[in-house]
């Protein structure tokens, strides 16, 4: 019987369960699996190494670019182009303005670039100034005409703007060696006057691009191509690229077909040239690397099934699976959940430590428990004994005023004044340490009723609050200081009316819902930065219970001498509090 539910049977059996099912999925589901995944790896791969291709050649492209800025660093080059450019520039200008262009400009361009086939510079005078590679910079073709070529009319359109001219041959030089070219062209403008000067153009050859590409490595066999704007070829591995492969590409298709092979496209765009460099990926060699994928997979789920058939005495997922929710446990332990615990079953050894641990949980919970209430229990009487100091002084300034009463001889606003006192009074005492803040403001109403009956027309109020904010909790008693602040030290001292204004408002702070509560009169006001120290018991104790009350509320201070003051404080709302 103790065999029966020892723990090696349950091992034999779940082991069973556990490798059987997963060898028969592997085994009819892996074709599909493998083709998906391998197909999705490839394209994955190739497009990162397309993407890095086109940014290399971006780069190239862009450094391309600043040949066509060499003649704004060169003082001499740039006063020939525009002796050039002068119509009345003396005979000697001319001479001198064509020896430098034809020797020191073109002798710098060669040595500063080797991979440049030739330098074209058009001055608008209509000279021409070419220097090839391994020719003598005089060496051109006659009567060749520039100016009607579509990429001298689009450079000076672009108005100093540099253009990329697409492959085309380079028959303006002699017995030239490049077949095809691409060139960059810019309109050279005088710095100073911004007018225009000459059109330069550099010629690279198409080779340039094989030594980019030459530097990729896919991992299966696949053709790579560039397009240029014009949709033509400007180089390929294969050559020439058939013309069913380039027909299939313009129209954008999913899998190209060839002769021989069909294969799937992968196409970015050079963001500079708005080339097209598409690589054709062999459809064929990927499903040949599927199908034996397939026999290895197959081959490793027979050994791996072997294999543990050996040792599935030794290692099993129902020795392992009891610790994996141990550690699941101490993960929820960690973030603050002390209420889980450990599942056990059986009586062996990791049940006895599962059970072990659930009692450590427990144990360390009592603790914590007791520690958390007796921390509860000191700020409660650190906030009962602030609430304390309110109440005396508030008395006391209250009682001030009826003696003033008194000796006016106001004997029945006397009368009315204690009446409200007695109110006010039962809502100081009572035992409730949190009121609504409809109860606060009623209670601030009385209080400046009671204080209206002192000092008569010199004193007027409005307490006003959002309807939504009626049953927001407060502790009690909070705001009374500041209102009895306002009305001592801003409007008692003011040889005018003053006006107090208490406002409660539902607003956004920091994207976030937030009470706001504004205390305002227009009394004498003080010097809120040179007394910034020295801001008396009320408003202190004030600071002291809002910081044990809201963790994150605030209360700032604003006022000028003679313009009255302003005590806003806000308080962040969640959804449950109103």
């Amino acid at each position: 019987m103790k065999f029966a539910k020892s723990l090696r049977i349950k091992l034999t059996v779940l082991y069973l369960l556990t490798n059987i099912i997963p060898i028969g999925i592997i085994v009819f589901a892996m074709p599909c699996y493998y083709q998906s995944v391998l197909t999705r790896d490839t394209q994955t791969l190739t497009d990162a190494t397309l993407t890095s291709l086109v940014s290399n050649i971006d780069t190239y492209l862009d450094d391309l670019d600043r040949l066509t800025l060499i003649p704004y660093f060169n003082d001499e080059v740039m006063q020939a182009l525009k002796w050039k450019a002068n119509p009345f520039a003396s005979q000697n200008q001319q001479l001198l303005a064509t020896q430098t262009l034809s020797t020191t400009f073109f002798k710098y361009l060669q040595e500063a670039r080797t991979d440049i086939l030739s330098t074209v510079v058009l001055p608008l005078d209509g000279s021409v100034f070419i220097a090839a590679r391994d020719q003598p910079s005089t060496s051109r073709v006659a009567n060749y005409p520039f100016s009607q070529q579509p990429w001298y009319k689009s450079a000076k359109e672009a108005n100093g703007k540099v253009i990329y001219i697409d492959p085309h041959p380079q028959d303006y030089v002699p017995a030239h060696s490049a077949s095809q070219v691409f060139s960059v062209a810019c309109l050279i403008k005088d710095p100073d006057t911004f007018q225009p000067l000459a059109v330069i153009m550099a010629d690279a050859d198409t080779n340039i691009l094989q030594k980019i590409i030459s530097k990729i490595k896919l991992n299966v066999s696949s053709i790579i191509a560039i397009f240029g704007t014009d949709g033509q070829p400007i180089y390929s591995t294969v050559v020439p690229l058939p013309r069913q492969i380039r027909q299939e590409i313009a129209h954008k298709s999913t899998l190209i077909h060839a002769s021989e092979d069909a294969y799937i496209p992968v196409i970015r765009q050079t963001t500079i040239a708005q080339w097209d460099v598409v690589i054709l990926l062999s459809q064929s060699e990927i499903n040949a690397n599927e199908r034996w994928l397939y026999m290895v997979g197959i081959l490793c789920a027979i050994g791996g099934f072997c294999l543990t058939l050996l040792v599935f005495g030794f290692l099993s997922p129902r020795i392992i699976n009891p610790f994996r929710q141990m550690m699941d446990v101490m993960r929820k332990v960690q973030a603050g959940d002390l209420q889980t615990h450990i599942v056990t079953q059986g009586e062996d050894e990791i049940a006895v430590l599962g059970n072990a641990f659930n009692t450590m949980l427990d144990q360390l919970n009592d603790l914590i428990e007791r520690e958390y209430k007796a921390t509860l229990s000191q700020r409660d009487a650190e906030y009962r004994a602030l609430q304390s100091q309110i109440e005396p002084h508030f008395l006391y300034n209250t009682l001030n005023g009826f003696i003033a009463l008194n000796r006016l001889s106001q004997r029945q606003a006397l009368e009315s004044a204690i009446l409200s006192l007695s109110a006010m009074l039962r809502h100081i005492l009572s035992n409730e340490a949190w009121v609504t803040l409809k109860d606060e403001f009623r209670f601030l109403h009385k209080y400046c009723d009671l204080q209206k009956m002192r000092f008569q027309e010199k004193m007027m109020f409005v307490i006003q609050y959002d309807d939504a904010l009626a049953n927001f909790k407060i502790p009690k008693v909070l705001l009374q200081p500041l209102v009895e602040n306002a009305v001592i030290h801003g409007m008692e001292p003011a040889a005018y009316p003053c006006t107090l204004q208490v406002l409660a408002l539902l607003k956004s702070e920091h994207d976030a819902p937030a009470l706001w509560i504004s205390i305002q009169d227009n009394g004498v006001g003080f010097d809120a930065q040179a007394q910034q120290d020295n801001l008396g018991l009320g408003l202190s104790n004030v600071r002291e219970r809002l910081k044990l009350a809201y963790e994150h509320a605030s209360l700032s201070i604003t006022s000028q001498t003679g313009e009255g003051a302003q005590v806003v404080i806000v308080i962040p709302v969640t959804e449950g509090e109103l």
